[in-house]
């Protein structure tokens, strides 16, 4: 199973807020520690936005944060907002009618078993463990440590 492009960001966005703890973060500074489109960003926002993991702050000194604290977001529940589909062989699928063994065939048990055992390790995770380093984050994403920083209200 590979995790899309979107997960990966979305895990880098929380990591990042979580290394800014305290602070507002903004999106073109994200997207500059991580030499992607600001636009791409935006559009990874909308998901942990809605599943209140990031909260936005508007106007001149606005930006972004943890809606929650980053030891009570867990990287299965990222996943699952951000991938649409678990399907690691065609007969996960609803409409999954091709194979004359979908029947009988105990591949479809094992990968589900591979795949609730993929989620329980995800389940272990929190985006805290992720960015327990914080000075060493803070330094590989070049957070400003300095009064420039914009104060999370």
């Amino acid at each position: 199973m590979r995790l899309t492009r979107q997960t990966n960001y979305a895990v880098r966005i929380l990591m990042y807020c979580a290394a800014n703890q305290g602070r507002l973060s903004r999106v073109p500074e994200i997207a500059a520690a991580y030499s992607v489109s600001e636009l791409f960003l935006f559009k990874i926002l909308q998901p942990l936005v809605e599943n209140r993991m990031i909260e936005t702050v508007r106007g001149r000194n606005g930006g972004i944060r943890l809606a929650r604290p980053g030891s009570e977001i867990t990287l299965f529940e990222v996943v699952r907002a951000t991938e649409e589909n678990f399907a690691m062989a065609e007969c996960f699928e609803n409409d999954a009618t091709e194979c004359p063994l979908v029947d009988s065939c105990s591949l479809n048990e094992a990968l589900r078993k591979a795949l609730g055992a993929f989620f329980e390790v995800l389940e272990g995770y929190t985006i805290e463990d992720l960015a327990r380093n914080k000075p060493k984050l803070r330094h590989l994403l070049n957070i400003d440590d300095g009064a420039a920083a914009i104060r999370a209200n």
